[in-house]
């Protein structure tokens, strides 16, 4: 089974895309998830959340549970499905629950600052 890990990511991350700073934060946490790259997740209060625009795409995870995808919209342009978040996740991944987490794509960069 594989082995999930969620700790507070060190420091301060900033998530950007088309030019628009969508969050920082310093309580932030970091997923590890197998031999899988660490995820962060950003509080959605640390996130302005009026750039996402929740979409159908719906998915599964085993070891965290059902994943909500959002597009992110701004002036320049729409990245459909470019973050994710656990509204219920398994009780073992609950400390995920009000985070979201955006994928490695060229138009979106998360980062530590």
């Amino acid at each position: 089974m594989t082995k999930i890990t969620i700790r507070k990511a060190p420091g301060k991350w900033s998530v950007r895309s088309g030019g628009a700073v969508l969050g920082e934060s310093t309580n932030a946490l970091e997923l590890l998830e197998g031999d899988l790259d660490p995820v962060i997740y950003f509080p959605r209060s640390d996130i302005a959340m009026a750039f996402l625009d929740r979409t159908e795409k719906r998915t599964h995870c085993p070891h965290k549970g059902d994943a909500t995808h959002f597009s992110i919209v701004n002036k320049s342009s729409v990245t459909e499905n470019a973050a994710w978040s656990y509204e219920d996740p398994i009780p073992s991944a609950l400390e995920i629950k009000g985070y979201v987490a955006f994928y490695k794509i060229d138009s979106v960069k998360v980062e530590q600052i």
